[in-house]
Protein backbone atom coordinates (compact mmCIF):
# COMPACT_ATOMS: atom_id res chain seq x y z
CA UNK A 1 0.00 0.00 0.00
CA UNK A 2 1.66 3.15 -1.19
CA UNK A 3 0.90 6.82 -1.08
CA UNK A 4 -2.04 8.59 0.45
CA UNK A 5 -4.40 5.63 -0.07
CA UNK A 6 -2.05 3.41 1.95
CA UNK A 7 -1.89 6.02 4.69
CA UNK A 8 -5.68 6.28 4.86
CA UNK A 9 -6.07 2.48 4.92
CA UNK A 10 -3.47 2.19 7.69
CA UNK A 11 -5.24 4.93 9.67
CA UNK A 12 -8.62 3.20 9.28
CA UNK A 13 -7.16 -0.17 10.31
CA UNK A 14 -5.64 1.46 13.39
CA UNK A 15 -8.98 3.13 14.23
CA UNK A 16 -10.83 -0.18 13.89
CA UNK A 17 -8.17 -1.80 16.10
CA UNK A 18 -8.67 0.91 18.75
CA UNK A 19 -12.44 0.42 18.59
CA UNK A 20 -12.12 -3.37 18.90
CA UNK A 21 -9.83 -3.24 21.93
CA UNK A 22 -12.22 -0.80 23.60
CA UNK A 23 -14.87 -3.55 23.42
CA UNK A 24 -12.55 -6.12 25.02
CA UNK A 25 -11.90 -6.29 28.79
CA UNK A 26 -8.63 -4.34 28.51
CA UNK A 27 -9.51 -1.32 30.64
CA UNK A 28 -9.48 0.88 27.52
CA UNK A 29 -12.61 2.99 27.00
CA UNK A 30 -13.28 4.75 23.70
CA UNK A 31 -16.63 6.50 23.34
CA UNK A 32 -17.34 5.98 19.64
CA UNK A 33 -15.71 5.32 16.28
CA UNK A 34 -15.07 9.05 15.74
CA UNK A 35 -12.99 9.06 18.91
CA UNK A 36 -11.19 5.96 17.65
CA UNK A 37 -10.33 7.82 14.43
CA UNK A 38 -8.87 10.73 16.40
CA UNK A 39 -7.01 8.35 18.75
CA UNK A 40 -5.53 6.49 15.77
CA UNK A 41 -4.33 9.74 14.21
CA UNK A 42 -2.77 11.00 17.46
CA UNK A 43 -1.22 7.60 18.23
CA UNK A 44 0.18 7.35 14.69
CA UNK A 45 1.67 10.84 14.90
CA UNK A 46 3.21 10.06 18.28
CA UNK A 47 4.55 6.73 17.01
CA UNK A 48 6.25 8.54 14.15
CA UNK A 49 7.80 11.40 16.12
CA UNK A 50 7.88 10.67 19.87
CA UNK A 51 8.44 6.90 20.04
CA UNK A 52 11.85 6.99 18.29
CA UNK A 53 13.11 9.58 20.79
CA UNK A 54 11.83 7.52 23.73
CA UNK A 55 13.37 4.37 22.28
CA UNK A 56 16.78 6.00 22.05
CA UNK A 57 16.51 7.31 25.61
CA UNK A 58 15.36 3.89 26.85
CA UNK A 59 17.94 1.91 24.88
CA UNK A 60 20.02 0.87 27.92
CA UNK A 61 16.92 -0.46 29.71
CA UNK A 62 15.69 -2.14 26.55
CA UNK A 63 19.03 -3.93 26.15
CA UNK A 64 19.11 -4.85 29.83
CA UNK A 65 15.61 -6.37 29.64
CA UNK A 66 16.29 -8.07 26.29
CA UNK A 67 13.73 -5.90 24.51
CA UNK A 68 10.88 -6.18 27.02
CA UNK A 69 11.11 -2.50 27.95
CA UNK A 70 10.02 -1.62 24.41
CA UNK A 71 6.50 -2.65 25.48
CA UNK A 72 6.67 -0.12 28.31
CA UNK A 73 7.73 2.60 25.85
CA UNK A 74 4.74 1.71 23.66
CA UNK A 75 2.47 1.79 26.73
CA UNK A 76 3.77 5.27 27.62
CA UNK A 77 2.89 6.53 24.13
CA UNK A 78 -0.50 4.78 24.40
CA UNK A 79 -1.14 6.52 27.73
CA UNK A 80 -0.08 9.90 26.34
CA UNK A 81 -2.52 9.45 23.46
CA UNK A 82 -5.28 8.67 25.98
CA UNK A 83 -4.48 11.90 27.85
CA UNK A 84 -4.67 13.95 24.65
CA UNK A 85 -7.89 12.53 23.19
CA UNK A 86 -11.23 13.40 24.77
CA UNK A 87 -13.35 10.26 25.11
CA UNK A 88 -10.33 7.93 25.30
CA UNK A 89 -9.81 6.74 28.87
CA UNK A 90 -7.70 4.17 30.66
CA UNK A 91 -9.64 2.61 33.54
CA UNK A 92 -6.64 1.04 35.30
CA UNK A 93 -3.94 3.58 34.49
CA UNK A 94 -0.60 2.14 33.38
CA UNK A 95 -1.98 -1.41 33.48
CA UNK A 96 -4.65 -0.47 30.94
CA UNK A 97 -1.95 1.19 28.85
CA UNK A 98 0.22 -1.96 28.93
CA UNK A 99 -2.67 -4.31 28.14
CA UNK A 100 -4.06 -1.91 25.55
CA UNK A 101 -0.70 -1.46 23.81
CA UNK A 102 -0.22 -5.23 23.49
CA UNK A 103 -3.85 -5.75 22.41
CA UNK A 104 -3.52 -2.93 19.87
CA UNK A 105 -0.36 -4.44 18.40
CA UNK A 106 -1.95 -7.88 18.05
CA UNK A 107 -5.27 -6.59 16.69
CA UNK A 108 -3.61 -4.16 14.31
CA UNK A 109 -1.27 -6.87 13.04
CA UNK A 110 -4.15 -9.29 12.41
CA UNK A 111 -6.28 -6.70 10.63
CA UNK A 112 -3.34 -5.48 8.54
CA UNK A 113 -2.53 -9.02 7.40
CA UNK A 114 -6.21 -9.60 6.54
CA UNK A 115 -6.43 -6.40 4.52
CA UNK A 116 -3.11 -6.94 2.76
CA UNK A 117 -4.26 -10.41 1.67
CA UNK A 118 -7.43 -8.90 0.18
CA UNK A 119 -5.81 -5.89 -1.49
Amino acid sequence: MDGIIGLVITWLIMAVSFFIISKLPTGVDIEDFGTALVAAAIFGFMNAFITPVLQVLALPLTILTLGAFAIVVNAIVFGLAAKLVTGFKLRWGIWSALIGAVALAVTNSLLTSLVSNVV
